[in-house]
């Protein structure tokens, strides 16, 4: 438990850290990977390009420092950051060379206003925020090691078939080298697959939606190849995954972790939102709720057009032969081969106004999935439609921080 004077200085010396974040944060990782190569392979060397993973980590200790004296307000980011952890299997004694190297890069930046007060009313903070996150990881990692099927750490996938889903997504069905059994997992969660990079030298880990709800046999996850320009670099491991892993090929997996998925107990209407492969999860949460349970569904998506709709023909199928399931479909491009009414209902981006007579439903939970401009637009749509906070749930991937 911290003082009330540890808990006034972080509070007090918070805005000095806001104003200087982000050069703290880069001098950290600086220190980090200078002195613990061997890190990069837990972080995305990608976002470290673009300056992402330095963004959010800034924003995440403002808001620690903003909340130290009401932790429970950041219940829902900590839960986030602990299943992301634990897909990246991170160990306790990371944490300590986290704490030195943050703590030498705010002595680094800030030079005397880092008195040793201020640096130790930080050290003690940052070692009850990791003790919360060391302990919490701890229940998941035990919690999937000693379920039926489950295990902790890294293990041997086959990839037994891969198929193209649209121009753009890619399936890839995974099963155990090994040949036991399968831990099941929550239709909406993710799993981490790491790949070696040999542009960079490095492992990289990504965390990739399972497509498909538990069977028992196989994970099945669907991979958006990452366009290369400007403004969007190719995607060091999606397009490794569509490139160079076949099928036969062996990956390796964490089991499965995420804070976003469906609540099978629930009986009342699920409203499935996303846009692009943000509909990947939410495909597995589709069929578990329809195989699983007399719910009503609605599942609105947005796409670029026909050539990059994955799934679109199943998902049609399915639509097309289950009363309980809408089926709303956006193209904001579409083609000329595009038939509206058939592969899409409407033109433009996602916009919930236009079919609020579908997608409001009494008492129902709103799943989305999508880039973070397009979720932060249906969270505030959705919130304008009178739907109430604890009834929206969404998937955030990657390093941004959505404060929806």
């Amino acid at each position: 438990m911290l003082t009330p004077a540890t808990i006034g200085i972080v509070k007090a010396t918070a805005p000095v850290l806001a104003e200087h974040g982000y050069a703290i944060i880069e001098r950290f990782y600086e220190r980090l990977f200078r002195e613990h190569a061997e890190l990069k392979n837990l972080f995305n060397m990608r976002h470290q390009e673009r300056g992402e993973q330095q963004r959010a980590l800034a924003h995440a200790v403002f808001a620690y420092a903003n909340h130290v004296d009401n932790l429970p307000a950041l219940a829902s980011a900590v839960e986030r950051i602990t299943h992301k952890h634990a897909s990246l299997d991170v160990r306790p004694e990371q944490y300590r060379v986290v704490g030195t190297n943050l703590l030498a890069a705010i002595r680094d930046v800030l030079g005397d206003a880092a008195t040793d007060d201020v640096l130790g009313a930080w050290a003690e903070a940052y070692q009850e925020l990791a003790e919360i996150l060391v302990g919490t990881e701890a229940a998941l990692y035990d919690d999937a090691a000693n379920r039926p099927g489950g295990w902790r750490g890294w293990r041997n996938f086959v990839v037994r078939q891969k198929r193209q889903e649209s121009d753009v997504v890619t399936s890839f069905f995974l099963e155990p080298e090994d040949g036991a059994p399968l831990l099941d997992f929550k239709p909406g969660q993710y799993v981490s697959v790491a790949v070696d990079v040999p542009a960079l030298g490095l492992q990289q880990i990504r965390q990739y939606s399972l497509s498909n709800p538990p069977n028992g046999k196989y994970y099945r996850i669907s991979v958006k190849r990452e366009s290369d320009d400007a403004q969007q670099p190719a995607g060091y491991v999606s397009n490794l995954l569509h490139d160079r892993v076949d099928e036969g090929d062996i990956v390796r997996i964490t089991p499965p972790f995420g804070a976003f998925h469906v609540d099978m107990q629930a009986t009342t209407p699920v409203v499935l939102i996303s846009g692009g492969v943000g509909l990947t999860p939410l495909v597995s949460i589709l069929k578990a709720v329809l195989k699983n349970t007399d719910r009503e569904v609605v599942f609105v998506h947005g796409a670029r057009n026909g050539k990059v709709h994955a799934m679109k023909d199943r998902l049609k199928a399915v639509a097309d032969t289950n009363r309980r399931l809408t089926s709303i479909v956006f193209y904001d491009a579409p083609l000329d081969s595009d038939i509206q009414g058939y592969d899409h209902d409407h033109v433009g981006r996602v916009d919930l106004r236009r079919i609020s007579e579908s997608v409001l439903k009494a008492n129902a939970d709103y799943y989305i999935c999508g880039p973070i401009p397009f979720m932060r637009m249906q969270v505030e749509s959705l919130k304008a439609l009178g739907v109430e906070d604890p009834r929206i749930h969404y998937e955030v991937f990657g390093t941004d921080v959505f404060d929806a």
